[in-house]
């Protein structure tokens, strides 16, 4: 994984914060068991805050932070968190003052070495890291499955950084520096209208990726195919994300 930040979200920093799925409630109660209330959480590539809020529900303080200032100015703002612009392997924390470390979606675009180097500066002995990743979607309805599943594969999957393949593979390939644990089953789970799926479809990266290497834009063929089996685009469907969270602790 790269040693340089890539900024792959900062113009789409205002789609980000509005169509991105939210996280279930059930992990940061988990979270919640894994540190006590009153120490320190670190929300590492926090991106437009969609885990730093859920988190702040449940820790007195949260330090947040990202790479790009963009995400940061769209995330919503809460009186117990302190959101930072910096990258990941220099958080500018200080030295074992973390009890939670957690990455939400990111942790691939991270150089391991230096970034698990500084966790292992800022978190406590005893602390606990928790990064999480979720796939490709899955949509109630006969036939939906099949045509977003052509989007991801046959249009814009050429158009991923090289980092995804960490993401296809659930974050398997990625050693964490701690003794892991086992966590709970979780996934992601949202009411949408059409609109809002295809909201969260342009978020994306590789969307963008393709419209700027093609000069077409990839969501109005996909929207035509969804509506002719949606029927009713005012109707909302279950979209579920299988999530997978992997929990390492330091030691003491």
């Amino acid at each position: 994984m790269s040693a340089v930040f890539q900024d792959h979200f900062s113009g789409l920093a205002r789609r980000y914060a509005d169509f991105r799925p939210r996280y279930p409630g059930a992990l940061f109660d988990y979270l919640a068991t894994r540190a006590t209330r009153d120490q320190l959480v670190w929300d590492c590539a926090c991106g437009s805050g969609q885990a730093t809020i859920d988190l702040a529900a449940r820790f007195e303080k949260i330090i947040a932070t990202d790479g790009s200032a963009q995400q940061i100015a769209s995330a919503p703002r809460c009186d117990n968190v302190e959101y930072r612009v910096a990258l990941a392997d220099q958080s500018g924390l200080e030295d074992g003052s973390i009890g939670l470390v957690t990455i939400a979606q990111a942790l691939h675009w991270f150089n391991d070495k230096d970034f698990f180097a500084e966790v292992e500066r800022v978190l406590k002995p005893g602390g606990t890291l928790a990064a999480w990743v979720y796939g490709t979607s899955q949509i109630e309805g006969d036939g939906m499955d099949a045509i977003v599943q052509d989007y991801y594969t046959k249009v814009v999957r050429p158009y991923w950084p090289p980092e995804w393949r960490f993401i296809e593979g659930r974050y398997r390939a990625i050693r964490l520096p701690f003794p892991e644990i086992r966590t709970p089953s979780f996934r992601m789970e949202e009411l949408w209208r059409l609109d809002q799926l295809l909201g969260y479809f342009s978020s994306w990266s590789a969307t963008t990726r393709f419209v700027e290497a093609t000069g077409r834009d990839p969501i109005e063929p996909l929207r035509h195919n969804l509506a002719m089996v949606w029927r009713e685009p005012e109707r909302a469907r279950r979209v579920v994300w299988p999530l997978t969270v992997r929990v390492a602790v330091k030691p003491r």
